[in-house]
């Protein structure tokens, strides 16, 4: 581990989502070396092949847009064409491929260790402005996403149990959906703010609890065509699926797979590792729907008073991934480029995984349909 020497106050302010969209030189340090941490915190608790070859990915990302980009002061408008100087580490190309044989852990760690000092000790020399700043917040938002996709490799550790709540209503109104022109560091997916006029509707609270999926399942929904998109029966068929990924059964309360051992979930957990043709599935047999993106970001903005909670797993919404109006092409080692129409689905919020200082009503990520391996939930909205 990488012990910072920080004020309180800038300790506190790495979980601050906001502050860290505009961090400057000695915040970023801070948030960094909590990343890094973070990951390798993980990576002590599984050092598979698979989990090893992810933790090198964090080195590989900082050499190659920081230390080995000789345009980074440019921030967005580096030449990507621009050729890169050697890295550190000649056995990494070897260590990231699938097929060969995995780094050894300590040769990981060391990596990890001299790729953020080079990292450090180029940041307190940048240029501090966004431009400047850009490829290190860039750093950032990957190594925190390493982190989740480690512990999601593990499948430890779970969302809480809640008590159910009845559902909201919230009035119609103009929503500017998504993030601001002058918020600092925004990721492409999010950009740019623009008004959505959204009607009237009602929302759950809360995530889909295994208690309310577990009714689907015993009711026959993996045998149902009628509770399924044409899309989503293909998949179904094709993998013979019966229930969510990690579920062995519902009988008696659900049974699952937790950090390599089975477990009862608490009925008041969200349902979890569901894919989006799935939380179709339940919300035409529960005769609802999945929320647009607007409803979904304008509930997770103003109805926190109201019971309204998210943050707990990632969430499906309705529709197909694509860029918002005016996004404008995405930068060096954009982390979000938008899909092909209709390729891919959407995730709002964060999950119980996610640092602090990712979780912002704003965040957006994109996935294939199918995609189970994420901590991915979904909850519903009046048809």
């Amino acid at each position: 581990m990488i012990t910072p020497t920080a004020r309180p106050l800038a300790a506190r302010a790495i979980d601050d989502a906001q502050a860290m969209r505009r961090a400057g030189r000695e915040l970023l340090s801070l948030a960094l070396i909590d990343a890094r941490n973070r990951l390798l915190a993980r990576l002590a608790e599984d050092e598979s092949a698979r989990a090893l070859r992810l933790a090198a990915h964090a080195g590989w990302f900082q050499e190659r847009w920081i230390s080995r980009h000789l345009q980074r002061r440019r921030g967005e408008a580096a030449d990507v064409r621009a050729t890169p100087l050697a890295g550190i580490e000649p056995e990494l190309e070897s260590w990231l491929d699938p097929l060969g044989a995995p780094p050894a852990p300590e040769a990981v760690r060391g990596y990890l260790r001299e790729t953020l000092e080079i990292t450090l000790e180029l940041l307190a020399v940048a240029d501090e402005d966004d431009a400047g700043l850009y490829c290190y917040r860039l750093a950032l938002l990957h190594e925190d996403r390493l982190g989740e996709a480690l512990a999601e490799l593990r499948n430890a550790g779970e969302p809480p149990a809640r008590v159910e709540r009845e559902a909201i209503w919230l009035p119609a109104r103009l929503w500017p959906l998504g993030s601001a022109r002058g918020s600092g560091f925004v990721p492409h997916s999010e950009r740019w703010a623009h008004d959505v006029a959204v009607p009237e509707f009602e929302i759950d609270a809360q995530p889909v609890t295994w208690r309310q999926y577990a009714e689907f399942a015993e009711d026959d929904g993996y045998d149902r065509r009628e509770c399924w998109s044409d899309e989503g029966w293909a998949w179904l068929q094709a993998g013979a699926r019966r229930a969510p990924r990690g579920v062995e059964q519902f009988a008696g309360g659900v049974l699952v797979e937790r950090g390599g051992r089975l477990r009862r979930a608490a009925a008041g957990q969200p349902a979890m590792h569901l894919t989006r043709h799935e939380a179709q599935a339940w919300c035409l047999w529960a005769a609802r729907r999945l929320p647009t993106e607007p409803e979904w970001e304008m509930a997770a903005a103003t109805a926190a008073s109201r019971g309204f909670v998210w943050g707990d797993v990632f969430e499906w919404v309705a529709g197909s991934a694509r860029a918002w109006p005016d996004a404008g092409p995405p930068g060096p080692g954009c982390l979000d480029v938008a899909p092909a129409a209709g390729t891919m689905g959407v995730l709002r919020g964060a999950s119980f995984a996610s640092a602090p200082r990712r979780r912002y009503a704003q965040a957006r990520r994109y996935a294939p349909p199918e995609c189970d391996t994420m901590f991915c939930g979904f909850r519903s909205c009046a048809p």
